[in-house]
């Protein structure tokens, strides 16, 4: 009998003990984010970066092509399954610790997580945060208030744990959702434009087909696609550009600097090389920013100079040939407001024509090369850098009295659009379909009464169509022609791992 009471008394204790580590592992995930916010800084942010860096070519492909934007939410619903767990292992660790060595276990929990937490993040204040809520749950459960009657020490202890882990739940998760996660996008709301902006948006605006379900020429939406569970966020006084490499004579520029050249306005589509044939990763804005090729002629380019790598704040680069990206424009603004943190916050690169990957987001680098460089996605098996195949979207149906309307958008990079056609019997016969207004092209920001003739060397535009419904089962399908006059190709190919190709149908009853 006294060995099964023994055994009882084990078998409690150690679930005492993992309940407290589990309380401490979730205190410290939570302090962590109640200081740094979604921000670098929290302790899950490089754990799940080494998820991403450490995940072979195969899965990450699998999991962009079978999950999609989904993918990130798992990496990082990971990273902090693993942060709870890396954190209540060394709290039990440094509880034995202080039982062997008869130090206060508070003490020795709070060192030993502090190191772990500076190893992890590199950050004190977030590691000081993360070891305080890793450190409350074992000396909240230590703390005895009297009590009449008899007491269950194991569950009030674990009680006391969870009940303080779940407080700092609460608290570091309203605390971190109001903090800095938005510091660097100087805000996300709408304001009335004024000035060319304004005139640009508006022009854009008048020029959108009003359909249901289709969204304007500028992008109410613009989808997000990059590296991180969490993105960077630097700041936007001590940012700087190097341009380096191949030139004369290297540079360095903070934001002022930049904001010093010639100053313009584009409209640029964006579409991701990962976009299902009718997916919605392609979307338009109107940015503003100087072009790349007067910060490379401010740094003269040698002779042998051949390509360009992009290098950002988080680790990601992208090479592209020299000619791809001398007429790109380094954005530093986004709808007639700053860069949002999201899209690349202070500064990002865009590659006129080429897929969503090379624009590279929170550029810090501009390095001149005389000999190709692979690309970081190129590494992982994609060839993301050509220019982007031509694509009709449909997107938008809608029925009345009758008729049946169609529509979506077409784009084919700096090929532009020429026409988009509409087949209503499987492709047997097509009809031109009604196309938007170009957008204007690119204009200079300091233009007095600027020119909004033109079109934009790089921007989709939108497309129309309605017939009478025929009564029964039919296939939709649309192609697009670009600018040269190639036809969109009919066979289909998947994203991976060059743009997906092919015609886009639907079938309507």
């Amino acid at each position: 009998m006294g060995v099964v009471s023994r055994a009882a008394r084990a078998c409690r204790a150690r679930a005492t003990t993992l309940g407290l580590a589990g309380a401490a592992g979730v205190g410290a995930l939570a302090a962590s984010y109640g200081f740094a916010g979604r921000t670098p800084q929290f302790v899950a942010a490089p754990v799940a970066s080494a998820f991403v860096d450490a995940a072979p070519a195969v899965l990450v492909r699998v999991g962009i092509q079978s999950l999609g934007s989904t993918a990130q939410s798992l990496v990082l619903a990971s990273a902090l399954a693993a942060v709870v767990a890396l954190y209540a292992f060394v709290t039990v660790l440094a509880w034995e610790a202080a039982r062997r060595t008869g130090l206060p276990a508070e003490v020795v929990v709070a060192a030993a997580t502090v190191a772990v937490g500076w190893g992890v993040v590199g950050a004190l204040g977030s590691a000081v945060a993360a070891s305080a809520g890793a450190t409350l749950p074992g000396a909240a459960s230590r703390f005895r208030p009297r009590k009449p009657g008899p007491v269950d020490e194991d569950r009030r202890s674990v009680l006391a744990g969870v009940l303080s882990a779940t407080g700092l739940s609460a608290g570091g998760w309203l605390l971190g959702s109001t903090g800095a996660s938005d510091t660097a996008s100087g805000g996300r709301e709408r304001v009335a434009q004024t000035g060319t902006e304004g005139r640009l948006l508006d022009r854009a605006l008048a020029a959108s087909f009003d359909v249901p379900d289709l969204e304007p020429l500028v992008s109410t939406e613009f989808y997000e696609v990059d590296i991180n569970a969490v993105n960077p966020t630097p700041d936007r006084d001590g940012w700087t550009l190097d341009v380096t490499g191949a030139v004369e004579t290297e540079r360095t520029h903070d934001l002022a600097s930049v904001q010093s050249f010639p100053t313009e306005h584009r409209f640029v589509t964006l579409r991701c090389v990962s976009d299902p044939l009718n997916g919605t990763k392609l979307d338009t804005a109107l940015w503003t920013g100087v072009p790349v090729r007067a910060l490379l002629d401010d740094a003269s380019l040698t002779e042998d100079a051949c390509c360009v790598v992009m290098r950002a704040e988080d680790g990601f680069y992208m090479e592209v040939p020299l000619d791809a990206v001398e007429d790109g424009l380094l954005a530093f603004g986004m709808n007639g407001l700053p860069l949002p943190r999201e899209h690349g916050a202070p500064a990002r690169v865009l590659v006129p024509g080429h897929w969503g990957e090379v624009n590279v987001k929170w550029v810090t680098e501009l390095e001149v090369t005389e000999t190709p460089v692979e690309g970081y996605w190129e590494k992982r098996g994609w060839h993301g850098t050509g220019p982007v195949n031509t694509v009709a979207k449909l997107h938008a149906v809608n029925r009345s009295g009758g008729r049946i309307e169609v529509a979506g958008h077409a784009y084919a990079g700096t090929r532009s659009i020429e026409r988009v056609e509409v087949s209503t019997d499987g492709g047997e016969t097509w009809t031109d379909a009604d196309l938007t207004d170009p957008l204007p092209a690119r204009v200079p920001a300091d233009a007095t009464d600027p020119m909004l003739d033109g079109a934009a060397a790089d921007a989709w535009r939108g497309w129309r169509f309605t017939y009478d419904a025929p009564g029964e089962e039919h296939e939709v399908v649309v192609r697009a022609t670009d600018g040269t006059g190639t036809v969109q190709p009919r066979e289909y190919h998947e994203p991976y791992p060059r743009g997906a190709t092919g015609w886009v149908s639907r079938t309507l009853d």
